[in-house]
């Protein structure tokens, strides 16, 4: 059964950056499509960044289009988040998810596509 841990969640300050990690363990992560998720208090979830299945395609959320990059390290089975030039808006619990069957692009980043989550780590942005 695959499980998801994540990391590298704390504090940032605007115009900083962080580095999440997504530890992928019972699974291949190259096999699985693997997103980023976030949740500010208040809010619906919503989707960052995904990886598809091979790793040569992601997808981002327009918010953070040049400023995010999602990568994964096959040797360490591990997804990465990098976030660049945070803003406040950042700010939320930010979630691994992972999905082991086909989907359509459309769908990527929609949370009732993934099946398996992550406990979330933290992320507080400030000036």
């Amino acid at each position: 059964q695959v499980q998801l841990v994540e990391s590298g969640g704390g504090s940032g300050q605007v115009g900083g950056s962080l580095r999440l990690s997504c530890v992928v363990s019972g699974g291949i992560a190259n096999n699985y499509w693997v997103a980023w998720f976030r949740q500010a208090p208040g809010k619906e979830r919503e989707g960052v960044a995904v990886i598809n299945p091979g790793g040569q395609t992601t997808s981002y959320v327009d918010s953070v289009k040049g400023r995010f990059t999602i990568s994964q390290d096959n040797a360490k089975n591990t997804v990465y988040l990098r976030m660049n030039s945070l803003k406040p808006e950042d700010t939320a619990m930010y979630y691994c998810a992972a999905a082991g069957s086909f989907m359509s692009w459309g769908r990527v980043l929609s949370s009732t596509a993934y099946n398996v989550w992550g406990q979330g780590t933290q992320v507080t942005v400030s000036s």
